[in-house]
C-alpha cells in the first residue's frame, strides 16, 4: 500500500484538496495520511480542521506554523517553521507521496522538507500564471515536484517548457471542480436555506432571503502591494456601500497584508454600521459553491472566480493584480481599485445574470485521476532538466 500525505493549511486548500483525499481515501491500494497546520487551525480563519473532521477526514498530524503579523517579516518566518515542523512528521509518517496544493506560501516550505527527505511531490494547480509571491512560489514548487497534475492543457504546456518531463505531467482538471458538479445536482436555493436556519449568523445582517438579489465577496491581501491593502479594501467597500445590495463577505486569508484588509473591514463598519453587510470567518465549502450559484456577482480577488466561477457561470469581478493573466473564462470583467471602477463593473456584471458554464478547469473529474496515477506512477527520486 502506498501511503500519500496530504498537508492542509487552510479553507482555500481544503477546498482545492478534498476530492483527492475522498479519492486516495476510497482506493484499494492507497492509504491516506493527512496533516494540518497554519491559519487551517486557527479560530480567527473558522478552525477549517473542524470541517475537516465533521467531513470524516482525521488528522495524523497537527502542528502551529503562524506567527502573529501578517507581514512579510511573520510570513516568511511562518514557512521557516512549517519546513522545521514537517521535517518531524515526515520522519515519523514516512509517506511514498506528499501532495501540495497550489502555490500558498507556507507549501514552499511543506515542498522543501518533502524533496530534502527523499520523498516524491505531487503538486498540484501548477502551471499557472497569477500576480503576487505566490507566481514564484507556485514555480519554484514546479521545479521541486516529481509528479504535476495541472488543472488545463495551457498550464501542462507552460510545465514542460519549464524543463519537466512530460510523462510526469498529467492534464488532470483542478479537483475543486469535483465538488461543484456534486454540488451543482442539488437545489441551491434549499441548500441554503437549511445553512441559515442551522448555522449562527455572520458578524452584522442578521437574515438574507437566498432568492433575491445578493453580492458574494471574497477580497484578499496581495503580498506584493503590503501596505496598501486597507485602501484597496476601502475602495472596494465604498463601492459596495454605494450599490447597498445584500452583501456576504468573507474574511481575507493570513498571507502577509491580511490585517490591512480586516482593519478596513472593522472600520467600515464601525463607522457606518451597514445593515446590508454580513460577515464570515470561513463557510462550509458546499454552501461556498451554493452561494456562488446563486449570487448576482463575486466581487474580490479570489481565484475561486476564475475556476469554479468559469464552471458554475458565476458574474465576477476580479479587482486588481492577484490573479493577473490567470487563464479565465468570459464570466470575469477585470477592473482596478478605484471604487468608480468597482462600482461601474459590479452594475454590468449584475445585468447579466449567468454565463454559460465552461470546462477550461476541467469536467469534475480530477480526484480520481490523481488517485489512480499516485497509484501506479514511481518517478525517480533524483530529477533531471529536460531540455
Amino acid at each position: 500500500m502506498k501511503k500519500i500525505c496530504v498537508f492542509v493549511g487552510s479553507r482555500a486548500n481544503y477546498s482545492s484538496i478534498k476530492s483527492v483525499m475522498r479519492s486516495v481515501k476510497n482506493h484499494p491500494e492507497l492509504t491516506l495520511q493527512l496533516v494540518v497546520g497554519a491559519s487551517a487551525l486557527l479560530d480567527r480563519f473558522g478552525e477549517v480542521v473542524n470541517l475537516i473532521r465533521k467531513d470524516g477526514f482525521e488528522p495524523d498530524y497537527t502542528f502551529h506554523n503562524i506567527v502573529e503579523g501578517n507581514n512579510p517579516t511573520t510570513m516568511s518566518k511562518s514557512t521557516g517553521l512549517a519546513m522545521i515542523e514537517m521535517a518531524m512528521v515526515l520522519d515519523n509518517l514516512k509517506p511514498d507521496y506528499v501532495v501540495i496544493v497550489g502555490d500558498r506560501f507556507e507549501m514552499i516550505g511543506i515542498t522543501l522538507s518533502t524533496a530534502f527527505m527523499n520523498v516524491r511531490v505531487a503538486h498540484t494547480m501548477g502551471g499557472e500564471v497569477t500576480g503576487t509571491i505566490d507566481e514564484s512560489i507556485r514555480h519554484a514548487i514546479t521545479k521541486m515536484a516529481h509528479l504535476h497534475f495541472p488543472a488545463n492543457q495551457d498550464s501542462k504546456d507552460r510545465i514542460i517548457k519549464m524543463g519537466e518531463d512530460a510523462k510526469t505531467v498529467f492534464n488532470v482538471g483542478c479537483p475543486r471542480l469535483d465538488l461543484v458538479a456534486e454540488e451543482l445536482k442539488k437545489n441551491s436555493i434549499e441548500e441554503l436555506k437549511h445553512f441559515e436556519e442551522t448555522t449562527s449568523p455572520g458578524v452584522g445582517m442578521k437574515s438574507l432571503d437566498f432568492s433575491k438579489p445578493f453580492l458574494l465577496v471574497s477580497q484578499h491581501p496581495v503580498t506584493t502591494e503590503f501596505g496598501q491593502n486597507k485602501n484597496q479594501m476601502m475602495q472596494t467597500l465604498e463601492a459596495l456601500a454605494e450599490l447597498s445590495m445584500p452583501t456576504i463577505l468573507l474574511w481575507p486569508n493570513v498571507d502577509a497584508g491580511s490585517d490591512e484588509v480586516s482593519s478596513a473591514i472593522r472600520t467600515f463598519r464601525e463607522l457606518h454600521n451597514p445593515s446590508w453587510l454580513a460577515v464570515y470567518k470561513n463557510l462550509p465549502t458546499n454552501i461556498y459553491i451554493h452561494l456562488m450559484n446563486t449570487t448576482s456577482c463575486l466581487v474580490g480577488n479570489s481565484s475561486s472566480g476564475v475556476r469554479e466561477g468559469a464552471f458554475i457561470g458565476t458574474p465576477v469581478v476580479n479587482i486588481g493584480t492577484r490573479q493577473h493573466m490567470r487563464l479565465r473564462g468570459e464570466n470575469v470583467i477585470d477592473c482596478g481599485y478605484s471604487a468608480e471602477s468597482i462600482f461601474s463593473s459590479i452594475q454590468t456584471q449584475i445585468s447579466k445574470r449567468k454565463y454559460p458554464s465552461s470546462t477550461i478547469y476541467g469536467d469534475g473529474n480530477a480526484g480520481e485521476k490523481v488517485a489512480n496515477i499516485l497509484a501506479t506512477e514511481n518517478p525517480a527520486i533524483q530529477k533531471v532538466i529536460c531540455y
